[in-house]
Parts: structure tokens; C-alpha cells; sequence
């Protein structure tokens, strides 16, 4: 054998040694994100949006009743960073909890709601807030989502029965009726409707009967129908919802100014910091109405971006929850439906709302709006995707490096063999 051919030879055991090491040790040794960033991000690009347009939108108001332009947007950052907070920890607890802990959840919800009621605080005739300290709480957000951590649990328990005969389709719709009962004694009927809405898409997902799902959401409407007829200010609601500009100083006059806001924004907006509704032309233009202020300012194009941001992560729960559902894990899949089908509902009825399509209701905008209740609670639940997600992907690595061991003395031997070529071929050249 010649040096030259010597030489390739060993040059070529050696190129193969690199590639089987590759294979073997480069996939572990690569870094990477063990969950979902983009759940993450998104959250991020909404809750900075919130904060600029809350600022912008607050200052008006902020300056008059507390001689501080800046003081619900300094209040809206804290809210920002408790949010973090509670994410970061929620984020550390392993889904197994939630699956056993939810009924104790429920019950807690049910308490609270209960508690609000005797202690609560009330403004403008609604008494919805516990205050601890200098913290309000508001615990309609605490109920929505404990509840439906409740109701992802149920349908993994008894989905033979939800899916196969009444009692059991009946039974969450008992706990629903409770809590609905506690909430309209607030009175919060938006909180109600997005309950209602969310608890009908989970069961229409989990496989209930289709009779049985329109029988539902007739009932639910009739409800929802004689809810609005026992009370005088909802039929107003109503009727100058229809027709804003048949009082639109009196019954009309705050979606009378909303729509003005959407109207003067056109296009791309006025601009940051030039909207005219937000001088106390438009109650509630840093919470309920956001949407109006942001459209005044920035326009369809602004509009239509936090709108898409927002679709992109509804899109990604129920995406993760196909995957939860693909991977043995209905709870997680349950519970990531929830979460989606609930931002996309109460964002459907805020802009709706703000753009005159609905009824006026008091609902935020998920992770945009002025509020420390909701944007805490909303945070938690972005951090339950994420977890799901990370857990998802931990139980592939799992299976894959158990199926590697499978494979690993193939791996051995296929390694031993070059090794005792390449030993082989030197002891050849020496011997020459």
C-alpha cells in the first residue's frame, strides 16, 4: 500500500468518525428554548402597546383627580410587573397540580365571589372589587379562570358521561348557574356572557351531543334575553345601541364619542398623544374603550395590528391544544381551548363594543387595557400555555432518548468497527 493511498484511507475513517460523533452528540449539545417564545413575545407586543396607549389615554384624566398626569400609567407599570411576577411562578408549577387542585379552585372562586358581596367595594353601583390594602382585587377575573380550569378537569373525568347521556352534559351547567348567580348579584353580566360563551365551546369541543349543544345555547340566549328585560338600564343599552344618535347626550353619548374616535382616526391615526376623545370626552377611555383611543390615534392600521397580534395568539392555544390532544393529554388541551376561546370572545365584545357593532359592556382588552385584576390574571394565563407547551416538549425528549438507548450499543459497535479499522490500517503502514 502506497503513502498515498495510506493517507486517504485514513483521512476517510477519520471524516467518518467526525460524522457518526455528530450524529451521536451535536442534536444534545445544541441549545435550545425548551418552550414556546412566541407565546411570550406576543404577550410582551401587547402589554407594551397597553402601557404607551394607556399612558397616552389616562394622562387627561389623571391630571385632574390626582394632580399627576402620569399616575395610572406608573399604576399601570406596577400592574406589568406583578404580572411578570405571577407569571414567572406560574410558569414553575407542573400542570398535575392544576389537575388535582381545580375543584379546591372552584370552591375558592365561589367564595371569594360570595365574599365580594358582603365586603366588596363599590363604584359607580357595581360591587365587584375586594380591597386588601392599597390592592383592589377584582374576583369576577379570578372566578373566570379557576372556573374553567374547573371545567377542563370534568371533562377529563366525566367524558363518557358528557358525551353519552344528560346528566352528565347537565352537571357543569349546575356550577355555571351558580356562579352566574353570584355574578349578576354584582351585577357583571359581560363576565357572565364570556363564562357562558367559553363553557359552550369547551363542551361543543369535548363531544357533546348536537342537540344537546343547540338546546344550550337557545337556553343560554333566553337567559341572557330576560337578564336585559329585568333590568332598565340594559334595555337602554340596548335601544341606544341600535340608534346612539337618538340621545347622543344622554343614553348614547359614550358610543356616540367612541364612534367619533374611530372617525376621526381613518387610516393611520391623528398620532400619538393628538386624540381629543381622551380629554374627557369619552369616559372610561383608558379601560373599557382603549380601542377607541388607539383607533383615534393610530388608526385602522393600528387597530388592525393589535387585533392581529391578538388572532396570532388565540391561534397558537388552540393550536397547542390540538397538540395537547394529539400527545394523551386532555386536561392540557381542555384548559389551552379555554384560554383561547376566552381571549377571543371578551376581545370580540370589547372592540365590538367600542366600534358600536355591540352593546355597550365593561370588559378589558386581554393584556392591553388599564387594569390590574385582569391583566394579573391574563398573564397566568399565557404562562398555563407556555407551561403546557414546555411540558409537551419535555415528554418528546423523554421518548427520544429513550428510544436512543434502544439503539445505543448499534451506536457502540458501529463506532468500536471504525476504530479497529483505523487501528488495523495503521498497523499495516507500520508493518510496511
Amino acid at each position: 500500500m502506497t503513502d498515498h493511498s495510506l493517507q486517504n484511507d485514513t483521512s476517510f475513517k477519520e471524516s467518518g468518525l467526525r460524522k457518526l460523533f455528530a450524529q451521536r452528540h451535536d442534536d444534545r449539545t445544541t441549545q435550545r428554548i425548551p418552550f414556546d417564545v412566541n407565546f411570550i413575545l406576543l404577550s410582551l407586543a401587547l402589554m407594551t402597546i397597553g402601557l404607551v396607549i394607556v399612558t397616552s389615554a389616562s394622562m387627561p384624566v389623571a391630571a385632574r383627580l390626582f394632580d399627576d398626569p402620569f399616575h395610572f400609567a406608573i399604576r399601570h407599570g406596577i400592574y406589568l410587573i406583578l404580572a411578570s411576577i405571577a407569571a414567572c411562578v406560574v410558569m414553575q408549577i407542573p400542570m398535575q397540580w392544576w389537575r388535582v387542585s381545580n375543584p379546591y379552585l372552584l370552591l375558592s372562586a365561589v367564595m371569594l365571589l360570595i365574599l365580594v358581596l358582603f365586603i366588596g367595594r363599590n363604584v359607580n353601583g357595581a360591587t365587584r372589587w375586594l380591597a386588601v390594602g392599597p390592592i383592589t382585587i377584582q374576583v369576577a377575573e379570578i372566578a373566570k379562570l379557576f372556573f374553567f380550569c374547573y371545567l377542563a378537569g370534568y371533562l377529563v373525568r366525566r367524558y363518557e358521561e358528557v358525551t353519552e347521556n344528560l346528566k352528565g352534559f347537565i352537571k357543569p351547567l349546575i356550577v355555571f348557574f351558580v356562579l352566574a348567580l353570584l355574578l349578576l348579584l354584582q351585577p357583571d353580566l359581560g363576565t357572565v356572557v364570556v363564562m357562558f360563551a367559553t363553557t359552550i365551546g369547551l363542551l361543543f369541543l369535548a363531544g357533546a351531543k348536537l342537540w344537546q349543544f343547540f338546546g344550550l345555547v337557545i337556553t343560554g340566549l333566553a337567559a341572557i334575553t330576560a337578564l336585559i328585560l329585568m333590568e332598565g338600564y340594559r334595555v337602554d343599552r340596548m335601544t341606544y345601541f341600535l340608534d346612539p344618535w337618538a340621545k347622543p347626550f344622554g343614553e348614547g353619548y359614550q358610543l356616540t364619542q367612541s364612534l367619533m374616535a374611530f372617525g376621526r382616526g381613518d387610516w393611520l391615526g391623528q398620532g400619538l398623544g393628538n386624540s381629543l376623545q381622551k380629554l374627557e370626552y369619552l369616559p372610561e377611555a383608558h379601560t373599557d374603550f382603549i380601542v377607541s383611543i388607539l383607533a383615534e390615534e393610530f388608526g385602522f392600521i393600528g387597530v388592525a395590528v393589535v387585533l392581529a397580534v391578538l388572532f396570532v395568539l388565540v391561534f397558537k392555544a388552540l393550536k397547542l391544544g390540538n397538540l395537547a390532544l394529539a400527545n394523551e393529554r386532555p386536561f392540557e388541551a381542555y384548559l389551552a381551548y379555554a384560554i383561547g376561546i376566552w381571549f377571543s370572545f371578551q376581545t370580540a365584545v370589547n372592540v365590538g363594543a367600542s366600534a358600536g357593532i355591540l352593546p355597550t359592556k365593561g370588559l378589558t382588552l386581554p393584556l392591553v387595557s388599564y387594569g390590574g385584576s385582569s391583566m394579573i390574571v391574563m398573564a397566568v394565563a399565557v404562562a398555563l400555555l407556555v407551561r403546557i407547551d414546555f411540558e409537551i416538549r419535555v415528554d418528546g425528549v423523554q421518548a427520544m432518548s429513550k428510544g436512543s438507548k434502544k439503539k445505543s450499543s448499534k451506536g457502540k459497535s458501529k463506532v468500536k468497527k471504525l476504530i479497529d479499522d483505523l487501528s488495523q490500517s495503521n498497523s499495516e503502514a507500520s508493518h510496511e
